[in-house]
């Protein structure tokens, strides 16, 4: 069995336990890419694998690394995203947790510079590179300041101190999408410092097919209003400037009117619900 690389520049008794935490279902085509990614990243380190039921060769992947790397482990539990991802943190052992996806890759360099940036910051948010169809990798996120502070990071690519994602209460698994973005509106307005490290690089697969980026657009649209049921109005946060300057494309546009649609279709859902913050 192997154990994660050491830097040779600080010792790893020096270093706190970071566990990453990555939520997976039917990702056998990608689950090997990441986990090769995240198996050379600077220690110490644990990889906790979260299955919601996959029916391909996920766990069976994943079980071929588990048995090659004592640092990489299987778990499974059925539910959403924000759930599996609950359920990975309270079987962590580290101090710090991270969070990325089964379809990204991780920079070699990726956890070293997560592990820097929360020497100073609660939360620290990477940069998520998106590659695939040139025209949905270009495509900017919609971005939600919240005190000042950009809350729209990913949780493909996003970084706790434990400490800072138990006060704000963890993943809310009523999200079906934009769970993290909650989370890290909660932790900002619980007093958490959330910071942007450029060096922290996620390689993310953008939607390779139309139906695939219609479907996340939808989505997007619709943990979008589902935000605005927990928390209120958020539309003041927006930047309605960058926005339209960003996405006043072709497919801009068509992503907009597809998370459009999503957004009136949560709005019909819910209306009579509207949860506790």
């Amino acid at each position: 069995m192997r154990s994660p690389p050491a830097s040779p520049d600080v010792p790893m008794a020096d270093r706190p336990l970071v566990s990453v935490v990555v939520t997976v279902r039917n990702e056998q085509r990608h689950i090997a890419d990441l986990l090769d990614s995240l198996v050379v990243q600077e220690g110490p380190l644990e990889v906790l694998v979260v299955d919601a039921e996959s029916d391909d060769r996920t766990r069976e992947i994943v079980k071929g690394y588990a048995q090659k790397y004592e640092f990489v482990r299987l778990l499974e539990h059925a539910g959403r995203r924000g759930e599996g991802r609950n359920f990975g943190v309270g079987k962590a052992l580290g101090a710090l947790v991270a969070f990325i996806d089964g379809d990204c890759i991780a920079n070699p360099f990726w956890l070293q510079e997560v592990r820097r940036g929360l020497v100073h910051r609660d939360v620290v948010a990477g940069r998520t590179i998106q590659i695939g169809y040139w025209a949905f990798q270009s495509l900017d996120r919609v971005e939600l300041d919240v005190h000042g502070v950009d809350v729209s990071y990913p949780s493909c690519n996003l970084a706790y101190r434990r400490t800072a994602f138990e006060k704000a209460g963890g993943f809310d698994d009523w999200f079906v999408t934009a769970e993290d973005i909650d989370l890290n509106l909660r932790a900002v307005e619980r007093g958490a410092s959330l910071g942007y490290r450029e060096e922290a690089i996620v390689y993310h697969r953008a939607r390779d097919t139309f139906a695939g980026f219609f479907r996340q657009a939808f989505w997007n649209g619709y943990g979008r209003k589902q935000l605005t049921l927990k928390h209120g109005s958020l539309w003041s946060q927006y930047s309605f400037r960058r926005m339209f300057r960003s996405q006043f494309h072709f497919w801009g546009v068509l992503r907009l009117s597809a998370a459009s649609f999503g957004y009136i279709v949560c709005l019909v859902q819910h209306r009579r619900r509207r949860p506790a913050v």
